[in-house]
């Protein structure tokens, strides 16, 4: 595909798929219009970046629908001043985007070989205000933290406790859970009261690793 065809289909992405799931803001929409996807997919893929699917990056780790990316990102409501930690950011897509909605991004991610193929991405395009990191996603971080917000690029069994520790307070968790057996994005925010969540939509998405779902009691 030519670049004039990249182009082409990254707005009809935007216009067709996620303008259509109610994303409205204007600073996102423009974002997603800005960063090339197919940048961020494996050689001889990019021709299916901009497809309505999750798409297979490495095995069993994907880049999210753009309709469930977006609409999360919405939910998240980031500021030009907040710093946002991605957990799970695989090749940088997500992370690139988010950069241009708030002052800093840290990329986190379990897989070496992901974490570098994002650097690479990322330097390429010039995306300065992410940083890069490898290590357990569920633990997070906790040198950068604390977070204005996180971003969860996959599904988790539970509200994922250690991660929402490193929110600042009235900091918000994004993301899609499965303790219903079926996913729903959920946003969580901390209060000075503890910690307020709300289902936002329905939405499926691969599992994150090392999110490993509490043991049942059997009786």
């Amino acid at each position: 595909m030519t670049l004039s065809g990249f182009e082409a289909a990254r707005a009809n992405m935007v216009d067709g798929q996620v303008r259509t799931a109610d994303v409205t803001e204007p600073a996102l929409i423009a974002a997603m219009r800005a960063i090339p996807r197919e940048r961020f997919v494996p050689a001889g893929l990019e021709s299916l970046a901009y497809m309505g699917d999750a798409l297979e990056v490495a095995p069993c780790r994907f880049l999210l629908d753009p309709r469930v990316f977006a609409k999360l990102a919405q939910l998240a409501d980031l500021g030009p001043a907040d710093t946002v930690l991605v957990v799970g950011g695989a090749t940088g897509y997500s992370a690139a985007v988010l950069a241009r909605l708030a002052a800093s991004v840290v990329l986190l991610e379990s897989d070496a070989g992901l974490t570098a193929r994002a650097g690479e991405a990322l330097a390429a395009l010039g995306i300065a205000n992410v940083s890069v990191a490898t290590g357990p996603l569920a633990a997070g971080p906790p040198a950068g933290a604390p977070y204005d917000a996180i971003f969860l690029e996959g599904a988790v069994p539970a509200r994922p406790d250690a991660l929402v520790a490193q929110l600042k307070p009235a900091g918000r968790l994004v993301g899609i859970v499965t303790d219903s057996g079926l996913g729903k994005a959920h946003i969580f925010q901390k209060a000075s009261a503890g910690m307020s969540s709300r289902i936002a939509f329905d939405a499926s998405a691969a599992p994150l690793p090392g999110f490993a779902a509490a043991p049942s009691f059997v009786f």
